[in-house]
């Protein structure tokens, strides 16, 4: 397993991870709307010049078997940054094989050298084999509204 950082060569990998986990989230009833994003957005969104976002894959014999889309966020209460989970997503077939755990390891990696006081993310209560994913890795849930559930691991 290998995780490594997008590139601008990946704008329609990204794009096509971005579809599959809309889908995702369609299946089980956590996305009704209709995609907006567009590969240029992407391109000049996440590697213009000021990105907005990054994107990390995990790799299972060169091929992308997953994906994190994330951010900094910052604190002026506790002058430190933290980072915002926005997605992630592995494909069906290659879960619970540590595509994940692998993602999740990278960005403790990143929260740690950027002295990050924590990782924040949602998730849908429905997506129980996630929330339990995410219970293993040691996250909690700190807030949950409806099904959507904010949870918060701090390294």
């Amino acid at each position: 397993m290998k995780v490594r950082s997008a590139t601008p060569d990946d704008v329609s990998l990204i794009f096509s991870f971005i579809q599959k986990k809309s889908e995702f989230d369609r299946n089980i009833g956590a996305f009704s709307g209709v995609l907006q994003v567009s590969q240029d957005k992407l391109y000049r969104t996440l590697f213009g010049v000021i990105p907005f976002s990054y994107v990390l894959f995990a790799e299972i014999l060169e091929r992308e078997v997953g994906f994190a889309l994330y951010g900094f966020r910052y604190s002026s209460f506790t002058g430190q940054p933290s980072i915002w989970l926005d997605d992630l997503y592995v494909d069906d077939e290659m879960r619970s094989q540590g595509a994940g755990a692998a993602l999740m390891a990278q960005l403790v990696q990143i929260a740690k050298e950027n002295d990050c006081s924590h990782l924040g993310w949602n998730a849908d209560a429905r997506n129980t084999d996630g929330l339990r994913f995410y219970h293993r890795l040691g996250a909690k849930i700190i807030e949950q509204q409806g099904n959507c559930c904010f949870l918060r691991w701090v390294p």
